[in-house]
């Protein structure tokens, strides 16, 4: 009786929705995200607060086994940092072969773009079933890759109210730093930004709308 009672315990919570932490709480989740674009300025000056949280640099993270013989330490520390990432990415890739999900490289950064409705329910407009497993997989490798930065941004299809474009795209980007903030994902590594209809990735017509709304999560080196 009692393994049955563990079995069906174990099912029922395979089974059972994410739910959202109410949202006035979503700032103590997030206290240490910076609402702002990340950018080589802003990076620097998040440095202190990062450090703060118990975040790590790439620097001081890496498997010093992997320095280079030759060249001098700006050299190695670049390519040593070009492999962390090239690795990072390719986890991802790996790992996130899913409708509505794609990883890019954007110079030393990796780029995960999800889909609004690959991670958002249409009926309740919180992280779905399939969000919850996908963004899981992005938490689990973020953890394992710990020295990076991330910009978590919303965007949205084109709209006829800017403002509410942009509350629309900001709630999509807390939500998801919410979510990656439970499954042990620093907040001080975080930028998050709501860019509402700006930067269009597709026509704004038909399916060119559903891939517009979206969120981005940039991650890039702590330096």
């Amino acid at each position: 009786m009692k393994l049955k009672s563990l079995l069906l315990l174990f099912v029922l919570s395979g089974c059972m929705q994410y739910v959202s932490p109410a949202h006035e709480a979503w700032d103590s989740y997030l206290s240490g995200a910076s609402f702002m674009d990340m950018t080589e300025t802003s990076k620097i000056a998040k440095r202190p607060v990062y450090l703060g949280h118990g975040g790590k640099l790439l620097n001081t993270n890496i498997d010093k086994s992997a320095t280079l013989d030759y060249g001098d330490k700006a050299t190695n520390d670049n390519l040593i940092g070009r492999e962390y990432m090239a690795k990072l990415e390719y986890e991802l890739y790996d790992s996130l072969r899913t409708a509505g999900v794609s990883v890019e490289r954007a110079g030393t950064d990796v780029v995960v773009i999800l889909v609004r409705d690959a991670i958002i329910a249409q009926t309740r407009g919180d992280i779905s079933p399939n969000g919850a497993d996908t963004l899981g997989t992005v938490a689990r490798i973020l953890r394992k890759y710990n020295s990076t930065y991330l910009e978590i941004a919303g965007y949205t299809d084109s709209m006829r109210d800017a403002t509410a474009a942009r509350r629309m795209s900001l709630d999509m980007a807390e939500r998801v730093g919410v979510f990656l903030a439970r499954k042990e994902i620093n907040p001080a590594r975080m930028f998050i930004v709501g860019r509402g209809a700006a930067r269009p990735i597709a026509a704004q017509d038909g399916v060119g709308r559903l891939t517009n709304r979206r969120v981005e999560i940039r991650i890039a080196p702590a330096r």
